[in-house]
């Protein structure tokens, strides 16, 4: 078999992921196409608001899909094809479960934010803590994703047309987003966008076999990493919303807003992250395709980024009209999730402080704070941020999963599908922290791996013996 069938092999077992497990979730979390949803019962003409399951489809795949499913999986092609693997299985084990979960219970208490989605059931010191850790989840979201467009934008422009010009641009275009009814201009805008992002993949992918490139000419079944870094736990990090991403569990409450009925959260919230998958895959595919090593890889990335990378492999496998056109595929990728991000943290802080945001006065008052400190953060190099973030959304991923299983344990249902990759993930988040020299404690990776799993069994242990108990009056009302 060809390497070429690899590929497609993947592609195949990620959409056949969604029809086969993306159903079983939906029946084991028990959807319910007759129960009423916020977007009818909470219509309020800016947040909440009626939507066709097509329109949300577009606009939860260009929310969740930032620069996460185009850098994390070029820098981890560097590891070699095992990154295929978790790409494909991540997915549809824990990423699209973790988004149906997150979407989903946002769906069933109305409509609200990840603090209280984790506080129904988790208790409440979770609920306090994730109202801090969400909201500058977000906000480094949006930092990273107006930096990284902005410095492919400016690669296209003429020279007047800097990375500071784009980064104003990008910012007034945020603030716009942040504040106006989410139909207005990401309802309307955002089809298209997703529409454009997808015939993007779909045609660097073919060009790949038009052109006759061998796939994966150097892969080979053992850690290739140019640096030796260490796979585990650095690769299911780095990869990020390719695989499985926290990010995305700020995103979702947006659409759960706009569902009129649960039957729609399996395309909406699973199929989205099937669809990231899809994208990782084919852009790992390109890191270990059009640069025939690791160690080219390595190189182009040394020149200049994963941008460099999106750069060099866009021109030469579309041409230059084409090469522009992906180019700008992937630029709406963080766009588009940047401008979510801020309005999702506006809308956790309204929450937080009981705050209405149907008067814009309200909106603004919240939201141009944000902006000011996420004006400040842009300024910082955004490696530094990029890594904090990386970290800090694996992190949010692992607690919104043991948040999903405890809501299944609570109610006598098959909780598993969510608390293994619960396990595995605060593995890999307790590991990558004890290991990372930069940002973490430094510890060698041996101990760090022990530290990691000793953690992740410990909190498995506790899940099962306090996963049952009610955790707050709140949670009944809102069940």
């Amino acid at each position: 078999m060809s390497n070429s069938m690899y590929f497609l092999l993947a592609a195949a077992t990620l959409v056949a992921g969604y029809f086969i497990y993306g159903t079983i979730v939906e029946k084991v979390f028990g959807a319910d196409p007759n129960r009423p949803t916020p977007a009818t019962t909470k219509a309020d003409g800016v947040d909440f608001v009626k939507m066709s399951t097509p329109r949300i489809w577009l606009i939860q795949l260009l929310n969740i899909a930032g620069l996460g499913p185009v850098f994390g999986p070029i820098l981890g092609a560097l590891y070699g094809p095992s990154c295929l693997l978790w790409i494909v299985f991540g997915s549809i084990f824990a990423g699209a479960v973790h988004d149906y979960f997150a979407g989903m219970l946002s769906l069933r208490y109305g409509g609200t934010n990840v603090p209280n989605i984790v506080g129904y059931n988790l208790g409440a010191p979770f609920k306090h803590f994730m109202r801090v850790f969400a909201v500058i989840l977000l906000i480094l979201v949006g930092v990273v994703f107006v930096t990284g467009p902005a410095l492919l934008l400016a690669k296209l422009s003429p020279s007047w047309m800097n990375y500071t010009f784009w980064l104003a641009l990008i910012f007034a275009y945020y603030f716009l987003a942040t504040i106006m009814p989410i139909d207005k201009i990401i309802g309307r805008l955002y089809p298209i966008f997703g529409a454009i992002l997808l015939i993007m993949a779909a045609g660097i992918s073919i060009m790949l076999f038009v052109k006759g490139y061998e796939f994966y000419p150097a892969a080979q079944w053992v850690n290739q990493h140019p640096g030796n870094l260490p796979m585990w736990p650095l690769m299911f990090i780095t990869i990020a919303c390719g695989a499985v991403s926290g990010f995305h569990a700020t995103q979702s409450p947006l659409m759960a807003r706009c569902i009129t009925s649960e039957r729609g959260g399996r395309p909406v919230f699973y199929g989205t992250m099937i669809a990231e998958g899809l994208i990782g895959l084919v852009w790992a595919t390109v890191g270990m395709t059009f640069y025939k090593t690791p160690e080219l890889l390595s190189a182009a990335l040394a020149a200049g980024g994963p941008g460099n990378v999106v750069s060099e492999a866009s021109y030469a496998l579309m041409g230059p009209i084409g090469g522009v056109l992906a180019i700008l595929g992937v630029v709406v990728l963080p766009v588009t999730s940047g401008d979510t991000a801020f309005r999702a943290a506006r809308l956790t802080l309204a929450e937080m402080m009981r705050y209405s945001q149907i008067e814009r006065v309200k909106r603004l008052s919240i939201a141009i704070p944000l902006f000011v400190i996420g004006l400040a953060l842009s300024q910082i190099n955004f490696n530094i941020i990029w890594r904090y973030f990386g970290w800090a959304n694996q992190t949010l991923a692992a607690i919104v999963l043991w948040a999903g299983a405890a809501y299944l344990y609570k109610k006598g249902r098959f909780h598993w599908i969510a608390s293994i990759p619960a396990a595995f993930m605060t593995a890999a988040t307790v590991t990558y922290i004890c290991y990372e020299k930069a940002m973490g404690f430094g510890i060698p990776i041996d101990i760090s791996n022990y530290i990691g799993i000793a953690v992740a069994i410990t909190a498995y242990v506790a899940f099962l013996l306090l996963g049952k108990r009610p955790v707050s009056e709140e949670y009944k009302e809102a069940v």
